[in-house]
Protein backbone atom coordinates (compact mmCIF):
# COMPACT_ATOMS: atom_id res chain seq x y z
CA UNK A 1 0.00 0.00 0.00
CA UNK A 2 3.58 2.40 0.59
CA UNK A 3 4.23 3.07 -3.36
CA UNK A 4 0.16 3.47 -4.05
CA UNK A 5 -0.08 6.16 -0.89
CA UNK A 6 2.94 7.78 -2.36
CA UNK A 7 2.03 8.28 -5.59
CA UNK A 8 -1.62 9.95 -5.13
CA UNK A 9 0.35 11.80 -1.60
CA UNK A 10 2.33 13.68 -4.17
CA UNK A 11 -0.32 14.04 -7.03
CA UNK A 12 -2.76 15.80 -4.44
CA UNK A 13 0.47 17.87 -2.47
CA UNK A 14 1.48 19.22 -6.19
CA UNK A 15 -2.19 20.33 -7.38
CA UNK A 16 -2.65 21.85 -4.32
CA UNK A 17 0.96 23.56 -4.38
CA UNK A 18 0.35 24.61 -8.28
CA UNK A 19 -3.01 25.77 -7.50
CA UNK A 20 -1.30 28.48 -5.33
CA UNK A 21 1.37 29.11 -7.31
CA UNK A 22 -1.25 29.39 -10.31
CA UNK A 23 -3.61 31.76 -8.34
CA UNK A 24 -0.45 34.10 -6.85
CA UNK A 25 2.39 34.19 -9.84
CA UNK A 26 0.38 33.62 -12.66
CA UNK A 27 -2.81 35.57 -11.54
CA UNK A 28 -5.24 33.33 -11.82
CA UNK A 29 -8.56 32.95 -11.23
CA UNK A 30 -9.08 32.65 -6.54
CA UNK A 31 -11.47 30.11 -7.14
CA UNK A 32 -8.30 27.92 -7.85
CA UNK A 33 -7.41 27.53 -4.37
CA UNK A 34 -11.03 25.57 -4.36
CA UNK A 35 -9.50 22.19 -5.23
CA UNK A 36 -6.27 23.40 -4.25
CA UNK A 37 -7.26 23.02 -0.66
CA UNK A 38 -9.14 19.94 -1.38
CA UNK A 39 -5.91 18.40 -3.22
CA UNK A 40 -3.67 19.04 -0.07
CA UNK A 41 -6.44 17.35 2.14
CA UNK A 42 -6.28 14.06 -0.32
CA UNK A 43 -2.35 14.31 0.17
CA UNK A 44 -2.20 14.55 3.88
CA UNK A 45 -4.75 11.61 4.00
CA UNK A 46 -2.87 9.95 1.47
CA UNK A 47 0.26 9.46 3.69
CA UNK A 48 -1.94 7.73 6.56
CA UNK A 49 -1.86 4.81 4.15
CA UNK A 50 1.89 4.76 4.42
CA UNK A 51 3.38 1.62 6.40
CA UNK A 52 5.40 2.91 8.75
CA UNK A 53 5.83 2.64 12.58
CA UNK A 54 6.09 6.53 12.79
CA UNK A 55 5.16 9.42 10.84
CA UNK A 56 8.23 10.91 10.67
CA UNK A 57 9.65 7.97 8.53
CA UNK A 58 6.91 7.97 6.22
CA UNK A 59 7.17 11.80 5.87
CA UNK A 60 10.50 11.46 5.57
CA UNK A 61 10.46 8.64 3.05
CA UNK A 62 7.89 10.27 1.30
CA UNK A 63 10.21 13.34 0.33
CA UNK A 64 12.49 11.15 -2.06
CA UNK A 65 8.94 10.22 -4.35
CA UNK A 66 8.12 13.78 -4.15
CA UNK A 67 10.98 15.16 -6.16
CA UNK A 68 10.58 12.67 -8.77
CA UNK A 69 6.68 13.22 -8.79
CA UNK A 70 7.70 16.90 -8.91
CA UNK A 71 9.76 17.02 -11.75
CA UNK A 72 7.21 14.23 -13.91
CA UNK A 73 4.80 16.97 -13.13
CA UNK A 74 7.67 20.06 -14.39
CA UNK A 75 7.74 18.31 -17.86
CA UNK A 76 4.07 16.59 -18.39
CA UNK A 77 2.25 20.01 -17.34
CA UNK A 78 4.64 22.86 -17.49
CA UNK A 79 6.22 21.53 -20.22
CA UNK A 80 9.90 22.21 -18.67
CA UNK A 81 12.25 19.47 -19.41
CA UNK A 82 14.52 18.45 -16.23
CA UNK A 83 18.23 18.77 -16.94
CA UNK A 84 20.96 16.33 -15.62
CA UNK A 85 21.32 18.72 -12.19
CA UNK A 86 17.96 18.03 -12.11
CA UNK A 87 18.35 14.20 -12.41
CA UNK A 88 21.47 14.12 -9.99
CA UNK A 89 19.69 15.64 -6.92
CA UNK A 90 16.63 13.00 -7.80
CA UNK A 91 18.73 10.12 -7.94
CA UNK A 92 20.54 11.22 -5.13
CA UNK A 93 16.75 11.96 -2.74
CA UNK A 94 15.26 8.61 -4.23
CA UNK A 95 18.55 6.53 -2.47
CA UNK A 96 18.09 8.45 0.64
CA UNK A 97 14.16 7.77 0.83
CA UNK A 98 15.37 3.51 -0.11
CA UNK A 99 17.46 3.40 2.46
CA UNK A 100 14.78 5.13 4.78
CA UNK A 101 12.01 2.84 3.56
CA UNK A 102 14.15 -0.43 3.07
CA UNK A 103 16.68 -0.22 6.10
CA UNK A 104 16.74 -3.36 8.67
CA UNK A 105 15.55 -2.27 11.67
CA UNK A 106 16.60 -3.77 15.05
Amino acid sequence: MTLPAFLIAALGEIAGCFAVWHVVRLAGSPWWLLPGAVSLGVFAYALTFVEAPAAGRAFAAYGGIYIIASLAWMTLVEGVRPDRWDGLGAALCLAGALVIIFAPRG
